[in-house]
């Protein structure tokens, strides 16, 4: 089964990476409230990121992916989450057709489904406009050719509005949007060739005395968001000019 991690990230731009399984979905960037409460104004603690390389492969993102909440404000509390969970069931039965796909966890998460859905955490929450026992998950798009952020925006838009509600529960668009990437390991030879070319002709300019020692090959491949539905994919290389004597 397809499993997603979620990565770091650094003003909701830049992204670390870590060790990656063949097949795994990464998300580019971390999930970032749409409105940020008052007593979040606190310092963040930020992770230090390695910084990109000079060769790295631009492409467009396999998946826009922003998490929603579902919500209820049902004083009893076991009715509240029965709303919430037959809400959330409800939303799994229309994904199917609606071009989206769903998905639960925070770092690494896999498909929400019909057999997994009451395996999400119910948490209560007190917000502006989001007050109760309420779930979250994350609503993904394929960024097909035609698929902008702006209509996978509103694709997800679309889908949200169109979830039948359970009791009191509600659906929301809880996060900015982000991206995923599928397998980035995937694309670690199409990056060594750009580290090759591009070192190839560096020592050229020194003449064929001179040769470029390269470090880093074998570190993981990571990756940066580069434009609202494109990301840069680079490996953590180093270039030494040499003499080869």
């Amino acid at each position: 089964m397809r499993r997603l991690i979620i990565g770091l990230t650094a003003a909701g731009i830049l992204a670390g990476a870590m060790p990656a399984v063949a097949q795994d979905e990464i998300i580019v960037t971390a999930v970032r409230k749409l409105v940020r409460d008052d007593d979040e104004d606190r310092p963040v603690e930020k992770p230090v990121l390695t910084p990109a390389a000079v060769q790295m492969l631009r492409r467009t993102a396999d998946f826009a992916v922003q998490q929603v909440v579902v919500v209820s404000d049902t004083v009893e509390e076991e009715e509240a989450r029965k709303e919430v969970q037959a809400m959330t069931r409800k939303a799994i039965d229309l994904s199917a057709g609606s071009g989206v796909q769903l998905a639960s966890g925070e770092i690494v998460v896999e498909p929400l489904n019909a057999g997994n859905y009451k395996d999400l955490a119910i948490e209560e929450i007190d917000e502006d406009e989001i007050s109760g026992e309420a779930v979250k998950f994350l609503v993904k798009v394929p960024l097909a050719p035609g698929i902008d952020a702006k209509a996978a925006l509103a694709r997800i838009d679309k889908f949200v509005k169109a979830v039948p509600a359970a009791g009191r529960a509600q659906m929301k668009a809880y996060s900015e949007l982000t991206l995923s990437v599928v397998d980035p390991e995937q694309y670690r030879g199409a990056i060594i060739d750009l580290v090759a070319k591009d070192t190839a002709a560096t020592s050229g300019r020194f003449g064929t005395g001179y040769g470029v020692e390269v470090t880093g090959l074998d570190k993981p491949v990571q990756w940066k968001r580069a434009s609202l539905t494109e990301v840069q994919l680079f490996l953590p290389s180093n270039s030494t000019m040499r003499p080869k004597n």
